[in-house]
């Protein structure tokens, strides 16, 4: 499947392309797909790609002479890229506590939305997620999927502190905080694994294209998986699942 996108000057250095508006899986495949076409074409010490939900962001390394030329090399690696296999997947379980000390905003969210907790967890845990893109905090996963029941607007006034592994929902998305940081989205819950490590390669075992299902864990659960993460004793590679 092929898009009419949009191709536009970023700055003296970048170009924008476009693709339609929308969060859907078809976009996120071509637009992977193009991600590396183009990085395969270009030599990494000469651009940067970066990808979002329905965009792509070419930078290069230093500025572009003929911006027209440049969009015409694009449109014609675009116009092969169908042959290009899609980008292979993986999903990963990934254990969350929803234990009231980790759920600081899940009592009033349970409220607002005039649900159970119970039935908010469920929910949340029973989806298979799709990353859309990483961003906002290194190694931040943008989950699309979100059953619709659960959307609610972010925070009107932003927590200063979520802590690390915090879960939370916003708007219609949800995602694990790899760090402590300010944020708006209503935590329910809290995840003891690391998303983010720059001593590992890649610095985050998940990528763009992959699957997340959340695993519903006891708080006991959660210390002993926590401990194994500090201690550098727990295996990643059971938290993939295999079809």
């Amino acid at each position: 499947m092929s898009f009419q996108l949009r191709y536009s000057q970023y700055n003296e250095r970048s170009i924008l392309i476009e693709w339609p508006a929308d969060i859907n899986e078809n976009i996120l495949q071509d637009v992977l797909v193009f991600k590396e076409v183009i990085e395969n074409n270009y030599p990494k010490q000469s651009v940067e790609v970066i990808s979002s939900y329905s965009s792509i962001l070419v930078i290069c390394i230093i500025a572009i002479d003929n911006v027209n030329d440049r969009i015409l090399d694009l449109k014609k690696l675009y116009s092969i890229q169908r042959d290009v296999k899609k980008t292979n997947s993986k999903t990963f379980r990934i254990p969350v506590c929803y234990d009231e000390e980790f759920a600081m905003d899940l009592d009033d969210f349970s409220k607002v939305k005039n649900l159970s907790k119970d039935t908010v967890v469920r929910l949340h845990s029973e989806t298979i997620y799709t990353v859309y893109f990483i961003g906002f905090l290194p190694g931040f996963l943008y989950l699309g999927g979100l059953n619709s029941t659960l959307h609610l607007d972010r925070k009107i006034t932003p927590n200063l502190k979520v802590k690390k592994g915090a879960v939370g929902i916003g708007g219609q998305q949800t995602g694990i905080y790899p760090q402590d940081s300010p944020g708006g989205w209503h935590i329910i819950g809290n995840s003891p694994i690391d998303l983010f490590n720059p001593k590992q390669h890649p610095p985050c075992f998940i990528k763009a294209g992959d699957h997340i299902k959340f695993d519903p864990i006891s708080k006991s659960e959660y210390q002993n998986i926590k401990s194994e993460v500090n201690n550098l004793n727990f295996d990643f590679k059971t938290l993939e699942l295999h079809d």
